[in-house]
């Protein structure tokens, strides 16, 4: 076993602090990975705080995790020492459902998360990247484009393939109008994406301070839905709108503003419950709909596209030692648009 650096929160209200964490011996099929970089995804804060009532303690988080691989088992036919490598929100899955055989890992019924999860085993808690090191099967490890640097990748290992997976599914391209609800984390990487696609991308938020950079990262348009004329205005306007905020948003104003046929995705987890009235789904045909990341194959084409787009994410780098700092800015929103942990700072 490898006894590695980590930082955990040991309760729903303790600050993230100083830990240490064995990682098992690397079997045949394991990848030994050193972590570089491990970006902040707002879901590490909703589970560090318990927000979504199953998490498990102690808990290092983080699943944006990008490194160098270590040492490859002996019968690891993918990676050698010294590849660059990445790792997302899934360490493993049953493997033998249909969603598993179809490439859907993340809908598998016993998926194993990075953290706060159950190995296959039920007994070992998994732990995330905000560590120095970490020990993967192979089959859960993604190559990363030796032309983006490793630092601003590391949000496409979550940012990216949750906003990719949609884009991709409901055939984001030319001639398609998408809107993006937010520019945060998420929603910066909406932009980007659908505008490597082709499509046209505007931005929906809620006041103007965000256009300069919606335009820069490449909206064609933009839209401050806190003036009154906006939801009006943009009426029967969009093929597909993906949702990225956490906050409650009143889905039922949006959904008008879809075309004929048109489907909001949901990304985000809003605290409370939404009431929906049927008549903005009937009226129109339009179509509510959820995803969730996506499976190794896709994030794999994911990280592909990007690479040869040139799309990483924008990140502000810290040292680990002011995550708590961060996690109070990511809630504040003052961040542009993804914290992204240096590992040397624990090393």
């Amino acid at each position: 076993m490898y006894q590695t650096k980590a930082y955990a929160a040991k309760s729903a209200v303790s600050p993230l602090a100083p830990f240490e964490i064995d990682r098992r011996a690397v079997g045949p099929h394991d990848v030994l990975i050193d972590i570089r970089f491990c970006g902040i995804c707002h879901s590490d804060i909703h589970q560090v705080r318990d927000e979504w009532g199953h998490s498990l303690y102690p808990m290092v988080p983080g699943h944006e995790i990008v490194g160098i691989v270590a040492q490859a088992g002996a019968q690891v036919k993918k990676f050698k020492s010294g590849d660059k490598v990445g790792v997302g929100c899934l360490v493993e899955s049953c493997r033998e459902c249909s969603e598993c055989q179809e490439g859907y890992q993340q809908y598998c019924d016993h998926p194993v998360f990075t953290y706060s999860s159950k190995e296959k085993d039920g007994k070992t808690l998994t732990q995330g990247g905000y560590s120095t090191r970490i020990v993967v099967n192979e089959d859960f490890v993604l190559r990363l484009p030796e032309n983006l640097p490793m630092d601003a990748t590391a949000p496409l290992l979550c940012a990216g393939i949750t906003t990719y997976s949609p884009l991709r599914h409901w055939k984001a391209g030319p001639g398609k109008k998408v809107g993006v609800i937010g520019l945060g984390g998420l929603g910066h990487m909406a932009v980007k994406i659908a505008h490597a696609m082709s499509a046209e991308v505007s931005v929906l938020s809620r006041s103007r301070k965000k256009e300069t950079d919606a335009k820069r990262l490449g909206a064609a348009g933009y839209y401050a839905m806190g003036e009154e004329e906006a939801f009006g205005k943009l009426a029967g306007t969009f093929d597909l709108i993906l949702c990225t905020v956490s906050a409650d948003v009143d889905w039922n104003r949006y959904l008008k503003t879809l075309k004929r046929d048109g489907t909001m995705v949901v990304l985000g987890v809003p605290p409370e419950a939404q009431a929906v009235q049927a008549e903005n789904l009937i009226f129109g045909r339009h179509s509510l709909s959820g995803s969730l990341i996506g499976g190794i194959r896709e994030t794999q084409e994911m990280l592909d596209f990007c690479g040869n787009h040139g799309i990483v994410s924008e990140i502000e780098i810290i040292p680990i030692q002011k995550v708590n700092e961060a996690y109070e800015r990511v809630i504040k929103g003052d961040v542009k648009f993804r914290f992204v942990i240096d590992l040397a700072s624990l090393k």
